[in-house]
């Protein structure tokens, strides 16, 4: 269990960091990265007052796909759809309250998107650290040696190259 709480740590701290720069590069190339795939000069305002916002609940969105893995490779995975339906019905509920009640349009739209998956983040965080049987997080195990480092990078290699060609598909 210790080992295993280490490695979560590990993760935890390796996701943060990921989601940080990849929170700085949308923020200082946004607009030229929306042009590039295809945004127009009549829709690049729209796209970058939406990536401004969701850029910057990046983090929670990593968080969430991060430690929802975690839960379903447990045996909890009716915990982790359950946080991802919370996640969906938030964002469904919150939308239309942000885009057109608070009058806020696409910005509205990355605030409830972004808000949703901070709050799917916090339920996620609650059950890790509340439920008995599973591994749970302490800050004394966000710095790991680098043989925790190698076992993360060897263990995530496969979903890497999966999800890394699966991008270049989609590209």
């Amino acid at each position: 269990m210790d080992s295993a709480e280490r490695i979560l740590g590990g993760c935890f701290t390796v996701q943060i960091i990921i989601s940080a720069i990849l929170t700085a590069i949308l923020l200082l190339f946004g607009r030229s990265m929306l042009l590039v795939f295809g945004a127009s000069e009549n829709t690049i305002d729209y796209a970058v007052d939406y990536m401004s916002i969701y850029a910057v609940g990046t983090i929670f969105v990593q968080m969430t796909l991060g430690m929802n893995m975690f839960i379903t490779a447990q045996g909890f995975s009716k915990t982790s759809m359950l946080t991802v339906t919370i996640g969906a019905v938030c964002n469904i509920i919150l939308d239309p309250i942000f885009i057109f009640g608070l009058g806020l349009g696409t910005s509205g739209a990355a605030l409830a998107t972004a808000l949703s998956q901070m709050i799917s983040f916090c339920i996620l965080l609650f059950m890790c650290n509340t439920k008995k049987e599973c591994i749970t997080i302490h800050p004394k195990n966000f710095r790991p040696t680098l043989n925790i480092y190698q076992n993360i990078i060897y263990g995530g290699i496969p979903s890497l190259g999966r999800q890394g060609i699966a991008s270049i598909a989609t590209i």
